[in-house]
């Protein structure tokens, strides 16, 4: 994930120091905490955070036991990712879900978060989770902003309910019994957001809160801004109580320090973030997860969820079926970069893995890999540039057929020898791995 690569890459400079040292001392080991203090401030986190934080590791981490286990770094990394989980909320908040629905949602936050997308991407999350959401265009001031709540909404296919520019409190009213008499379980209100915080925002807000129930009022907080995020976030909370925070682009080029110090700060946990331009682009936000990726651990369990996702239980049996028969062929091979695109491409994929960064020799690391995806693009373009036969059978791919194929796909014949050359190398460890297993491991 961008938003901590640089924290993440000096920590993992600090422990990997650590780690070559065998035993520690008290003093490296403290040596080593002003060092993750030092890059804990240079990621934004706010000062009293970061002076808390490392507080807590260091009592724990100057324990005798720690001092004394066969390996005190590992047991230091290990006190350092519980800190980090525990800094970020323990555990994934969830939504509240009214007794008494529908449940009401009213997203707020300033102006520029990417709020009102946000209202698409939570319908689409809570559709999938068999929910029946609208979305209520309570934003009346902003240029445009129904029209591009409703571009979301059919984007998320999702009814939008608006009223023009008349009252926002009105609308919020009619928005919930439009919902009670349609059959719609959860309600969210988009509401306007400002170029700063103003007395004329909060009071609208408080009104909304006071005309109707609203079990949710999750702040919207753009990453980006740093520190200033968590300012926004502690403001917020003093005027309406917020029960949690959405991080937006946490897919961006910047620090993280907002990330961890929210929670700390406001006491309100993180429910979702942001990792993408893309509706789907959208994710429940569990802090040991996070915690797991920021020491470069990896994060297995979202891997696995986004699999999970992207292939259907069918699919995955066909596919397996496909390996044991030998039957796989280049249409199969095309699918399979489908999948790979569904679950956040290969770069994404990638960031989950543990062991980002593991050097690879010569000061190489994991997460410096080259990855481009637009070769994964020329990959399909030779592909979808064969015929049927040839995807069936490659076998019969001969000077002519490639030559054609490179032709048509605008590639070479170095990049179609490579692509085939590649596809019998999958083939071939696909076959070794059912010979060793017995089976497929989907």
């Amino acid at each position: 994930m961008a938003v901590f690569k640089g924290l993440s890459e000096k920590l993992n400079h600090i422990f990997s120091k650590m780690t070559k040292k065998g035993k520690l001392t008290e003093l490296e080991i403290k040596q080593a905490m002003r060092e993750v203090r030092i890059a804990l401030l240079e990621a934004d986190v706010n000062i009293a955070v970061a002076k808390d934080f490392i507080a807590k590791v260091s009592e724990k981490a100057v324990g005798q036991d720690i001092l004394k286990s066969l390996s005190p770094a590992q047991q230091v990394i290990k006190i350092v990712n519980e800190e980090l989980t525990a800094l970020m909320g323990s555990t994934n908040a969830k939504l509240a879900v009214s007794p008494t629905l529908p449940t009401v949602i009213m997203m707020c936050g300033l102006q520029g978060a990417g709020k009102t997308t946000l209202c698409g991407k939570l319908a689409l999350y809570l559709k999938k989770q068999g929910k029946k959401p609208l979305l209520v265009a309570c934003d009346v001031y902003r240029p445009a902003a129904i029209n591009q709540l409703k571009i979301v909404g059919e984007k998320a296919q999702t009814e939008v309910f608006e009223m023009g520019q008349i009252s926002p409190i009105k609308i919020a009213e009619s928005g919930v019994e439009y919902a009670k008499k349609y059959g719609y379980d959860t309600v969210i209100l988009d509401t306007a957001g400002r170029l700063h915080i103003d007395e004329n925002l909060m009071q609208e807000l408080e009104n909304i809160t006071k005309a109707i129930r609203v079990d949710e009022i999750l702040l919207t907080v753009d990453s980006m801004i740093g520190q200033d995020a968590v300012t926004v976030a502690k403001t917020f909370n003093e005027r309406l109580a917020i029960t949690g925070v959405v991080l937006t682009k946490l897919d961006g080029d910047t620090r993280g320090g907002a990330c961890l110090s929210v929670k700390a700060v406001t006491g309100k946990p993180i429910k979702f973030a942001s990792v993408g331009e893309k509706l789907t682009e959208f994710e429940p936000f569990y802090p040991d997860r996070m915690a797991s990726r920021i020491l470069g651990m990896g994060d297995v369990l979202s891997l696995i969820e986004k699999a999970q996702e992207a292939v259907t239980e069918e699919e995955a049996v066909k596919m397996e079926k496909k390996f044991r028969e030998n039957s796989f062929t280049l249409d199969d091979y095309l699918e399979q970069f489908a999948m790979l695109k569904k679950m956040g491409g290969a770069r994404g994929l990638l960031e989950m893995l543990p062991g980002m960064g593991m050097k690879l020799g010569a000061g190489v690391k994991l997460s410096d890999a080259d990855i481009d995806e637009r070769k994964i693009e020329r990959v399909k373009a030779i592909i979808l540039s064969m015929t049927k036969k040839e995807r069936n059978d490659p076998s019969i791919l001969n000077y002519s057929r490639k030559t054609r194929i490179a032709k048509g796909s605008g590639t070479t014949l170095q990049e179609i020898n490579q692509l085939l050359k590649q596809y019998d190398q999958t083939k071939q460890m696909m076959k070794q791995m059912r010979n060793k297993r017995g089976r497929f491991p989907f």
